[in-house]
């Protein structure tokens, strides 16, 4: 499992190194999925170009990025084709309806279960977590983001832990060996 879940993405450059030792392949050949269905209100929208950003400073060419409406099915073997999954931020309930409706929660799992890399960006963290009923379940907990004031760095319990709090330097690292917050 590679979760990278944040409040601001990759505002906090240690939070993009963590991503690229995630996906651990050089970032020019980096594939992206970018998923901006979350964005439904004017101040979200506003916020997906600097989204974005995070993966084209992050050293990934634009031709490997692709644009993907959780209105439309995806394949198996198409999702595979891609490195990592950058959620933008949004309504988090929108998000979560549009993933569970058609079925792209079960291409998900297998996805992160298979080694693919899951980063979430504020509606795109929320999901993972208690917040919502039907989640994604990788967090036993609620995530708070855009924080003024977040939870200590440090290792997690992420089948019981307390609510996490997340400022816009923060983020939580799931992987099978660990789970953290970062800053």
């Amino acid at each position: 499992m590679k979760v990278l879940l944040t409040s601001a993405g990759f505002e906090n450059k240690n939070i993009e190194k963590i991503f690229l030792n995630l996906v651990n392949k050089n970032p020019e050949l980096i594939k992206a999925l970018f998923i901006p269905t979350a964005a439904i209100f004017p101040d979200a929208i506003a916020v997906l170009p600097e989204c974005m950003n995070d993966l084209i400073n992050a050293g990934i060419l634009k031709e490997n990025i692709a644009v993907y409406d959780l209105h439309n099915k995806m394949s198996w073997e198409e999702l595979c084709e891609y490195d990592a999954l950058y959620f933008c931020g949004g309504d988090p309930k929108y998000l979560l309806d549009r993933i569970n409706e058609n079925g792209f929660n079960i291409l998900l799992k297998k996805y992160i279960d298979n080694d693919g890399v899951f980063v979430g960006v504020s509606a795109g963290s929320i999901i993972t977590a208690k917040n919502l009923q039907n989640n994604l379940g990788y967090i036993n907990c609620k995530i708070s983001v855009h924080c003024e004031k977040g939870t200590a760095p440090g290792e997690i319990n992420t089948s019981n832990s307390e609510d996490i709090l997340l400022t816009n330097s923060q983020a939580i690292v799931l992987t099978d060996d660990y789970s953290r917050i970062i800053e």
